[in-house]
């Protein structure tokens, strides 16, 4: 096997490692909690990882048995499976930008709006056939029971003091601003100002409903999936750009073993 050969089977090795912190992030995404209910965030990420696998495996075959025709395909899919991952990756910061997070004075939990997201999530989310899918989804999870199951004595003080994820927040708790009394993690009595949000009257001490009714609720997994989108980026970030570095020197080597090749038949042609 020609230097050059040698050259595009290790880079394509390599390649093939790339694609196992995609598929690590992609799986990662689709694990959560609140991505198991929102279908947008489950997948795709895990299948374009494979796809990179599975091609970077077919580069490695071809360039250790000099299969021109393979590494030439090879060329031509990774080329556009990168362009899919940067294509990606520029539509998961445009949509994940806004915060739509609010700081609750005297608490160390946030509280979020629809309002603060880009209008492609708040239309996805705030879609009604989608959110009553969702919505029961997220009551089946339990992740409202956890939080009270988890902490079953904590006090009024401990509880505005903890740290609460955004989907805990929005789904799990009244808005502060309704000024309800605290019971526990999850039962909430005797609002003090309920024309204030209409989340107030949507919120129910009812395990099964909650606040999963609630506007704050689907601010809320939106803003759990754009904390998690943005950490996942970081992997996908590295492997896209290792991943073009690899390409680059990868056409250079494929057009070396050409010339290599062209200049081996040439010679055997003289002689």
């Amino acid at each position: 096997m020609s230097l050059s050969n040698n050259i595009t089977a290790i880079l394509n090795f390599i390649s093939l490692l790339c694609s196992v912190p995609i598929i690590g992030a992609g799986i990662w995404l689709a694990s959560n909690p609140d991505n198991q209910c929102l279908h947008l965030a489950r997948w795709p990420v895990v299948i374009l990882g494979f796809l990179i696998l599975l091609v970077s495996l077919a580069g490695f075959v071809g360039a250790f048995w000099n299969r021109q025709c393979l590494l030439a395909i090879y060329l031509f899919a990774m080329a556009t499976l990168i362009m899919i991952l940067i294509i990606f990756l520029i539509f998961a910061f445009v949509v994940t930008r806004s915060d739509g997070s609010v700081e609750v004075p005297g608490r160390a939990y946030k509280e979020y709006y629809l309002s603060g997201f880009s209008g492609w999530l708040r239309h996805y989310v705030g879609d009604g056939s989608n959110w009553g899918r969702i919505r029961v989804c997220l009551s089946e999870s339990g992740v409202c029971e956890k939080l009270s199951r988890g902490q079953p004595y904590i006090t009024a003080d401990q509880y505005i003091q903890t740290h609460l994820s955004p989907l805990q927040s929005g789904c799990c708790k009244p808005p502060t601003v309704c000024g309800f009394g605290y019971e526990s993690p999850t039962v909430w009595v005797n609002p003090s100002n309920v024309a204030s949000d209409p989340d107030c009257i949507a919120w129910s001490n009812d395990q099964s409903l909650l606040c999963y009714n609630c506007q704050s609720c689907k601010a809320g997994m939106l803003g759990n999936l754009r904390q998690e989108w943005r950490k996942a980026n970081i992997a996908l970030i590295i492997a896209a750009v290792v991943l073009i570095w690899v390409y680059v020197i990868g056409c250079s080597a494929f057009k070396n073993a050409q010339t290599e090749d062209l200049f081996r038949r040439y010679k055997q042609g003289y002689t």
